[in-house]
């Protein structure tokens, strides 16, 4: 069995290698099959902007002069930041990773990093979050990714002339991308020799140097010198895998693929134009309408939502990143707390058909999608609409049985060479997802 795996390892370096210009170590090929197994994660914004009270984006949305914006320094005090509520919050929802924002687009660093002073140790809390959430979710057996913005609002060096988004921020000085560069691989060492093992690298802020999503040309303003930046963690940490949210197809050494609020192969944000490509793929969402805490903000989702937006993230082969917005005393608002809880306990009864499952047996239907792990095929039922009978396209695999996953329920089936129809007379039907589990031969 061992070297079948590392036969599978190697063939999928080899075919990486090609479509990516750069071939992945067997650690980091192994980082991205658990990736795809673990499934459910949490996102954290959070950081000096949640003082304000209107979203992570508000230095840029109000056009905050970064004179100005720096006096927040002397204000944010999270005196009840917990580390321990906060993965044990994504625990109870079923979550197995936590990515957390390190450093967003007002530049701000939620660590103790010696190449800035535009830091969380400088304020009157004073205290290295970032350390203690790791060595919390190293407690607790929690996966940690760090979220790290390559546009910056606030430094003089960063490309802002180039940029479409921070002008209002009151910056004079040329800029200066060879210098801005260093700091960044600064920072990024930083994160990969202090902070443990971590899981993976969560980049944004690309497509400040481009034009909108879906222009006919999308090519950058300025060189990033990505493949410096990620050989640089390749090297510190080979297991960790590199996402970046650029909102195009990936880039030679990234080892998974992102959704920004869209299930892959859809855009229903205008931000997804983007091929899906084999690479382990994630998509992001929100539980209200904003990333970091907005006071305003009450359009929370049901867990219903959340619960079926999980469940299609499966099936179209992706993982789910459901984000947070803590306040800025470090509190979890109880309408996230309830709804992940609530989202746990659906998981503790149905995970099977979640965990370490892969999506896209067959394509999405109108009644749902499929999932499957080894010779089990679950069907979820999102939208059956009252019909007596659903069809799965171009199911070859011979079933041995269908039964309803909560009570082991037999139900009749019937396979034909288009397909298999699975027939739901006098079957009780959940409010969330109905799920039905196909033995396969």
């Amino acid at each position: 069995m061992k070297k079948i795996l590392l036969s599978f390892f190697l063939t999928c370096a080899v075919f990486q290698g090609i479509a990516q210009s750069y071939t992945p170590t067997i650690e980091n090929l192994k980082a991205r099959e658990q990736f795809q197994d673990n499934k459910f994660g949490m996102f954290i914004h959070w950081g000096l902007s949640s003082v304000l009270g209107a979203g992570e984006w508000v230095m840029n949305n109000r056009n905050i002069n970064k004179y100005n914006y720096k006096r927040l320094l002397n204000v944010f005090n999270p005196i009840h930041f917990d580390a321990a509520k906060w993965v044990s919050a994504a625990k109870s929802a079923g979550m197995k990773y936590i990515v957390f924002i390190t450093r967003h687009h007002d530049g701000f660093s939620n660590w103790d990093t010696k190449f800035s002073d535009w830091k969380i140790t400088n304020t009157s809390y004073g205290k290295d979050v970032l350390k203690m959430l790791a060595d919390e979710c190293k407690k607790q057996g929690m996966k940690l990714g760090l979220y790290y913005s390559t546009l910056d609002w606030f430094r003089d060096d960063y490309p802002y002339e180039t940029g479409r988004t921070g002008k209002g921020t009151g910056r004079t000085a040329k800029s200066n991308y060879a210098e801005y560069l260093q700091f960044m691989k600064n920072q990024l060492t930083e994160l990969l020799t202090h902070y443990g093992e971590v899981m993976s690298i969560w980049f944004d802020g690309h497509w400040d140097q481009t034009n909108v999503e879906g222009s006919a040309d999308m090519s950058s303003r300025i060189d990033w010198k990505y493949d410096e930046i990620y050989s640089l963690i390749h090297k510190l940490q080979p297991q960790c895998i590199i996402g970046n949210n650029h909102h195009l197809t990936p880039f030679p050494g990234e080892d998974f693929q992102m959704f920004e609020k869209d299930l892959p192969g859809q855009n229903n944000t205008g931000l997804s134009y983007q091929s899906v490509s084999s690479l382990p793929l994630e998509t992001c969402e929100t539980m209200n309408n904003s990333w970091g805490y907005n006071i305003t903000d009450t359009y929370y989702k049901s867990t219903k939502q959340c619960i079926q937006y999980l469940v299609n993230a499966a099936g179209h082969n992706g993982n789910f990143l459901l984000n947070i917005g803590p306040m800025a005393d470090g509190m979890v608002q109880p309408e996230f707390t309830d709804t992940l809880k609530a989202i746990g306990q659906w998981m503790a009864k149905n995970g099977e058909t979640i965990y370490g499952t892969r999506g896209n047996y067959i394509s999405p239907q109108p009644w749902g999608v499929v999932t499957t792990k080894a010779k089990s095929v679950y069907v979820h039922l999102l939208n059956p609409n009252g019909q007596e009978y659903i069809f799965l396209p171009k199911v070859k695999d011979k079933i041995v049985s269908a039964t309803l996953f909560t009570n082991n329920k037999l139900l009749k089936f019937k396979q034909q060479p288009e397909g298999v129809f699975i027939f739901l007379e006098q079957t009780q039907m959940d409010d969330v997802d109905t799920i039905i589990k196909l033995q396969m031969q």
